[in-house]
């Protein structure tokens, strides 16, 4: 599977200098033997220099994207599958312990495993990073919006390992959609994010700007109507008998419940007569926000590749800006 995934990518990217590189190569692990060593040593203190940045950004209004205990130890053990590993708690008489699922590992058993088989180690989502850093020294990273918040709390973590922290820069973000969905959103006048709800509040006001104008003209003229006369009666019943006021505002109330129960079944005959915007309208929003979500959590880009063919990803590198803070459609 990896080395399919590899190719896939190769085939894709490689024209383009990108480098695929098997995180889990055995042959990698002696190269960060020294950081394994050190999260060793100090246990606990990669997740409390984290956690020590996640609660300053949220005290700056961000929030913190990883949280762990102080017991965690940043590293896996790879034996049944990827097993945590923690700071066992319980006194001990000679040197620290580790909890790894079940079992309890003494610390010089634990420094044996990793003196013996190296590739048995993995680091975690705080760790990772600094171990690809310390393998590939990199000057820039490019992030997604998870990662930027993530490695926001690793400045101290990248310090207490001694590995340089490269530059976070955001990647590009955008939308891919096509030339039909671009004239809807131009021709009607739609911002790209009134999309996203996924209720037909928008569609219910792009129909209700398709009424004829002498419609919601005379039911405008209705209501001011309604609401001049009255008050005028409200103001002569008042004369009569005080305790009528009420009455009149009950009566109003109804009427104007009425005459928006009117406006919206002429809506909704609008909606019947008009089902090309209805189809058009719901389109646009699957294709951009598919089930309401953003459409990278949703749609890989493989289904953007058999739809346009490999050429799409020079496409993209020719057309998409790299300008930071800016979300761009695109069509293709």
């Amino acid at each position: 599977m990896v080395e399919a995934f590899s190719r896939w990518l190769d085939t894709l990217f490689g024209a383009h200098g990108l480098i695929a590189f098997d995180g889990s190569d055995a042959n990698a692990k002696p190269m960060v033997r020294a950081l394994l060593d050190r999260e060793l040593d100090h246990p606990g203190e990669t997740s409390r220099l984290a956690t020590a940045a996640g609660k300053n950004l949220t005290a700056l209004g961000y929030h913190a994207q990883v949280t762990s205990g102080s017991d965690a130890v940043a590293l896996f053990y790879l034996r049944n599958g990827r097993e945590a590993i923690r700071l066992h708690r319980a006194e001990q008489s000679v040197g620290p312990a580790f909890d790894i699922g079940t079992d309890v590992v003494p610390g010089d058993q634990l420094r044996t495993w990793l003196s013996e088989r190296p590739e048995a180690f993995s680091p975690n989502v705080l760790l990772r990073p600094v171990f690809q850093d310390a393998i590939f020294p990199t000057v820039a990273t490019v992030a997604g919006p998870s990662e930027l918040a993530y490695l926001a709390q690793l400045s101290d973590v990248y310090r207490h390992f001694g590995v340089p922290m490269p530059i976070i820069y955001p990647r590009a973000s955008a939308t891919l959609v096509d030339q039909a969905t671009m004239k809807f959103l131009n021709r009607y006048d739609v911002e790209f994010g009134m999309l996203q709800p996924q209720d037909d509040a928008v569609l219910n006001r792009l129909l209700a700007t398709l009424l004829p104008d002498a419609v919601e003209r005379t039911i405008g003229d209705t209501e001011r109507a309604i609401e001049e006369h009255l008050a005028a009666v409200a103001a002569e019943v008042s004369a009569v008998d005080p305790t009528l006021t009420g009455v009149v505002e009950t009566t109003k109330s109804r009427m104007d419940r009425d005459l928006k129960s009117l406006r919206n079944k002429i809506v909704q005959a609008a909606k019947r007569r008009d089902e090309t915007l209805r189809r058009q309208y719901q389109r646009a929003r699957s294709q951009a926000f598919p089930n309401g979500n953003p459409q990278e959590r949703a749609v890989a880009i493989i289904y953007f590749l058999n739809r346009y063919g490999p050429h799409l990803v020079d496409r993209l590198l020719d057309d998409l800006s790299l300008e930071v803070g800016q979300h761009r459609l695109l069509t293709v």
